[in-house]
């Protein structure tokens, strides 16, 4: 093509390499195509933005707050990326939020098995779930 560049003498060499735009934006673009459905993103755990999403469903509920505040602050000092959702959004558009987002894992938190004493823990990819207590979450997240 005699595609030439100017050197540090300011002589014209030949270009010898070139770019084909393999790029992060262009990896993330087919991990997605790759991992998705009909809610959203899947993320591998090697590449998730987050590990695990801290969910409360009732801010202000001092239960509530108390449990998620403390499994968020044990998972940060374990070495966790984790996203705290504490916004007053319903239920629902929580859980939506975070299966679009992709999340590996989730550890969701409302009033009513807060008051048992439980969590319950979801898995994005598979969108199995169970309740338990929030050690037993910890240690299947920390595993």
């Amino acid at each position: 093509m005699g595609a030439t560049v100017a050197d540090e003498s300011g002589g014209l060499v030949p270009v010898h390499m070139g770019s084909y735009g393999i790029g992060v934006s262009r990896l993330v673009g087919g991990i997605i195509e790759a991992s998705h459905d009909d809610k959203g993103i899947i993320w591998p755990d090697a590449v998730a933005p987050f590990d695990v999403a801290v969910i409360n469903l009732k801010p202000g509920d001092e239960t509530c707050d108390a449990m998620a505040n403390d499994l968020y602050e044990k998972l940060k000092n374990a070495g966790k990326d984790v996203l705290y959702d504490d916004t007053n959004d319903r239920p629902g558009a929580k859980m939506a939020s975070m299966d679009l987002i992709g999340i590996p894992q989730q550890i969701i938190i409302g009033p009513r098995i807060a008051a048992e004493g439980l969590v319950e823990w979801k898995q994005r990819r598979s969108g199995e779930s169970q309740h338990m207590s929030p050690q037993a979450a910890l240690d299947a997240i920390l595993g």
